[in-house]
């Protein structure tokens, strides 16, 4: 796997996929480890019968958040100073990272124990931080995990989904010296806990991300099924919490809607073990929120774009997309993978490849729990690249031949035909070289004796 996490920058994304698909089996239990969370979500949304009701007001609720967000930060920003809260606004990620190390130079913090953010990584802030003396410890379980293995998260919700029980024993005996060979999750767990209390108690300062900013309440909700934020929190008198600009809604009915649909969604549980709100520092602390944007308003200038801040982070449509359970986080040029790093992350990958890790099947916008048109905007992210021409290489010869052909009844009929007597003909040693990256490592389908179209006119009338 060390090829995978390497292969950073400029690599499209059939080419990271083609490396994680090497390990076939891996493959097979990320996919099924995926596919059991999106079980569960169903399971978890099938017990409720006003859940599509519970989406449909969702989506309502953030469309009218971002239609009226300078409203609703300003008004954020006031009960947040009424509450005794520090209030910094960032337009950058190079902007964030200055304020959160200012905020932690002047408080003298050598040690920073942080609870799972995707905007603190996003901000590549730990790197940031490091350079500057300050030790950071990442205290959700996965999140260690990948920390102590230098790996980027693959997952927003699941950091450490494609790592196996050996490979975290192994890893933990060299980084905590557990015993060697010891794969037992329990014990792995436990090992975890008490390496990570000694972090909790000796931290200088904690950070958090945020779940959702409550405008009329001027307070943060943070969401862990650990409990690590809140040790966090609770210990140092030195809180922190980064939020983007996205994150703000306009009160407790807000939240409590949200709140039903976010754990239900990410892992089928009707709720996240600790839903904590914060309102203001412990007595004799300092709290401090950072607003970001970080190219939030420039997607807002475009409408269908703009919808995919509507998104609350619950991984729901990374669990579901075929194309994510079998390439892995990693083969995205992002640092969110699968549907949802696609629409927000596309205009930074500099292969122009990742609008094309889709099959545009629309598992994702379905199971959204606020109704993100995640595959309408990856649509739209294809068009943008070819109006800018900057389709990956080779689309830009082939795609306008391909779509000719496809407006051809004639050219179709025939060359379906001759595919189904490819397919019954020649082995697949012979096909799969033409299949692509994806292809060679998929067992080819069985061909039909006919077309559909054969089939219908032949048995309509009966």
């Amino acid at each position: 796997m060390s090829e995978l996490y390497t292969a950073s920058g400029s690599k499209v994304h059939a080419h990271k996929a083609d490396i994680f698909c090497r390990d076939e089996t891996r493959v097979d239990w990320h996919s099924k480890a995926l596919w059991a969370l999106r079980e569960k979500r169903d399971r978890a949304a099938g017990s409720l019968p006003e859940w599509e009701q519970l989406r449909l007001l969702g989506s309502q609720l953030k469309l009218h958040t971002l239609s009226h967000l300078a409203q609703y930060l300003e008004q954020f920003e006031q009960q947040c100073l009424s509450n005794g809260i520090k209030v910094h606004w960032a337009n950058d990620a190079q902007q964030h990272n200055e304020i959160v190390h200012g905020i932690l130079a002047k408080h003298k913090v050598k040690k920073l124990v942080k609870s799972k953010s995707m905007l603190t990584e996003e901000c590549h802030m730990n790197p940031y931080l490091e350079r500057h003396g300050i030790e950071v410890v990442d205290t959700d379980l996965g999140e260690r995990i990948i920390q102590l293995a230098n790996m980027p998260p693959s997952h927003i919700v699941v950091p450490a989904i494609h790592m196996k029980k050996e490979e975290v024993g192994e890893l933990f005996h060299q980084q905590l010296g557990t015993k060697a060979g010891e794969s037992d999750p329990l014990y792995l767990t436990r090992a975890a806990r008490a390496h990570l209390r000694e972090k909790f108690l000796t931290a200088d300062a904690a950070m958090t991300g945020v779940n959702m900013a409550i405008a009329d309440q001027g307070a943060i909700v943070v969401c862990t099924n650990e409990g690590n934020a809140d040790m966090g929190a609770n210990l140092p008198k030195l809180q922190l919490h980064s939020m983007g600009i996205d994150k703000v809604v306009p009160n407790m009915d807000s939240v409590g809607v949200l709140l039903r649909t976010l754990a239900r969604n990410a892992t089928g549980q009707p709720i996240t073990t600790y839903s904590s709100f914060y309102r203001g520092p412990q007595e004799g602390g300092e709290m401090h929120v950072i607003i970001v944007d970080n190219g939030r308003t420039e997607m807002m200038k475009d409408k269908i774009l703009a919808e995919s801040l509507k998104c609350i982070r619950c991984g729901g449509c990374l669990n579901t997309c075929p194309v994510y359970r079998r390439s892995g986080g990693y083969s995205y040029n992002y640092t969110i993978p699968g549907p949802i790093g696609i629409a927000v992350g596309a205009k930074h990958d500099d292969t122009n490849s990742i609008p094309w890790a889709c099959t545009l099947c629309g598992s994702c916008t379905y199971v959204c729990p606020t109704m993100v048109p995640l595959d309408k905007i990856i649509a739209h992210h294809r068009r943008l690249k070819a109006d800018a021409k900057r389709l990956p290489y080779g689309k830009g010869g082939y795609m306008p031949l391909v779509g000719r052909f496809m407006a051809s009844e004639t050219l179709m009929n025939t060359s379906m035909s001759a595919a189904r007597l490819a397919l019954r003909v020649l082995p697949g040693s012979l096909l799969k070289p033409f299949s692509g990256a994806w292809g060679k490592y998929r067992e080819l389908p069985v061909a039909p004796e006919s077309s559909f179209a054969s089939w219908y006119n032949k048995n309509r009338s009966r």
